[in-house]
């Protein structure tokens, strides 16, 4: 039977269908080479009716990581003070993430009895939770030791979900603004609410996503002013906000400040100082009061780790027993925390290899192409804005890659190379010419759906919790 050529409107129909069956197939890919019987609650009640009432395994908080912020949180509304020592030694609420030093910011003694306990998180978003945490505490009455399930919930919905369904209306409107052809916005508004591993880390408090958030705010502010010609004064202070935001959640990201602080200034020098510099001082001024009221130093924790000055090698006392700091000795560490002794390969696997970039999470192939699009687009603006996105991705990287060997660990236990999560609506944005083309042509749309088919399938595989090994290292070792 012969058919009638589709028009446009049932090529975009079966483009929208193509991507959702690439959506659908990944997540049930990725489940189900998750799968696994073990549950803990499960097993918790199975012991309990046994007469155990001494193992507790299930918890709410899925990491040492973000086990470290909550206790913070604790610490902060129940004691009244950044130390972490009541709230880690008690059950369930062990972390790794801690430094050891007195109350005037010195390296403590080698002895278990002195000095304090805190966490090595920059304190800034810890304190942002303890407000929340506050609020819930005083109109409750609850604590996160009684409640830990219902509040933990409550706030992962406040300071992820929240965020994320910002993200994403505004992720529309940067579509509509920048994208030509209804394929490309479609493919790209699925690649950001689906494709990428920030929804899988929602059910876990972070850093990466918080800083994806207020990525995407401050690339809005500034492409209303540098592509719209807008010039009032709350959108500058908004640019600086949150670009300044986005830097005191990730380190690298001051690159994205720098580079956005230099775009403002060429485009409008006085307006930028008027309001995009004091509102980024806001928080700058925020981010270094709240570490020195944690630790009485203007230096973050991590830059404490120098001989005479390390707040990583420590003693403490933990269920009665004696026990090491985990960062003190390289070779009693997980072998991952280790770090890679081999820079190249260690640059590969980041990019390619069992954590990788592009590897994990395909779809940023076409970030790859789209970033050469828009270095070559005949409008001014956008050919600005791409060589200013592959400064800055070529910083963070080579900033990642380069670092010293015992931050070479791929950000540890976790499913996918989490450090350069925040950057996805920077590579988002370069996406938009490459699938724009893609949709134009019935195989490029068919690849486009299996690259985002294969990220779907990366972000979806961590079913229980997302600080897992990816599905591509758990595939290594078990094929040697």
């Amino acid at each position: 039977m012969n058919e009638a050529p589709p028009d446009g409107s049932a090529r975009l129909r079966w483009g929208i269908y193509t991507i959702l069956i690439a959506i659908a197939t990944g997540g049930m890919l990725g489940r189900i080479m998750a799968v696994n019987s073990v549950d803990y609650l499960r097993l918790e009640q199975h012991l309990k009716q046994q007469g155990r009432k001494d193992w507790h395994k299930s918890r709410p908080f899925l990491s040492a990581n973000d086990r470290s912020r909550w206790a913070t949180a604790r610490a902060l509304v129940e004691h009244g003070t950044f130390a972490i020592d009541e709230i880690v030694a008690q059950p369930g609420w062990d972390t790794i993430d801690m430094v050891k030093h007195d109350e005037l910011g010195r390296e403590a003694p080698a002895v278990v009895d002195e000095g304090h306990l805190y966490s090595s998180k920059p304190p800034l978003l810890s304190t942002f939770m303890a407000g929340e945490y506050w609020l819930i505490h005083k109109l409750t009455g609850w604590t996160l030791a009684t409640h830990p399930y219902t509040i933990g919930r409550v706030m992962l919905v406040t300071f992820n979900v929240l965020p994320l369904v910002v993200y994403f209306v505004l992720w529309g409107c940067v579509a509509e603004r920048i994208g030509t052809t209804d394929w490309g916005r479609i493919f790209t508004m699925a690649c950001a609410t689906l494709g990428t591993f920030l929804t899988t880390f929602a059910v876990s408090i972070n850093n990466h996503l918080p800083a994806a958030v207020t990525a995407l705010v401050a690339l809005c502010a500034c492409m209303r002013i540098t592509l719209d010609g807008e010039r009032r004064l709350r959108f500058f202070a908004v640019a600086g906000f949150f670009a300044a935001l986005t830097a005191s959640d990730e380190l690298p990201a001051l690159s994205l400040f720098a580079a956005l602080t230099a775009l403002l200034a060429w485009k409008a020098p006085r307006k930028t100082l008027l309001a995009y510099v004091p509102a980024s001082l806001v928080v700058a001024a925020a981010a270094l009061g709240t570490n020195y009221a944690a630790h009485h130093s203007w230096r973050p924790p991590y830059a404490h780790r120098q001989p005479g000055d390390n707040w990583y090698d420590f003693k403490y006392v933990r269920d009665g027993k004696e026990r090491t700091s985990y960062w003190a000795d390289r070779e009693a560490r997980s072998k991952i925390d280790q770090g890679e002794e081999s820079v190249p390969r260690y640059a590969w696997h980041v990019l390619f290899g069992h954590h990788g970039i592009f590897s994990l999470t395909p779809v940023w192939l076409l970030s790859v192409v789209g970033l050469g699009m828009l270095c070559a687009a005949q409008d001014r603006g956008l050919r600005v804005w791409g060589w200013l996105i592959l400064a800055v991705s070529v910083a963070c990287i080579a900033f990642y890659i380069f670092r010293p060997l015992d931050d070479r660990n791929y950000g540890g236990m976790a499913s996918g190379f989490r450090w350069a999560f925040w950057m996805a609506p920077v590579w988002l944005l370069a996406m938009l010419p490459a699938a724009d083309a893609a949709g134009r042509r019935r195989w490029t749309q068919i690849l486009a759906a299996i690259l985002l088919c294969l990220s779907v399938l990366s972000a979806s595989y961590p079913t229980w919790n997302p600080w897992t090994q990816p599905w591509l290292f758990d595939a290594m070792e078990t094929f040697g």
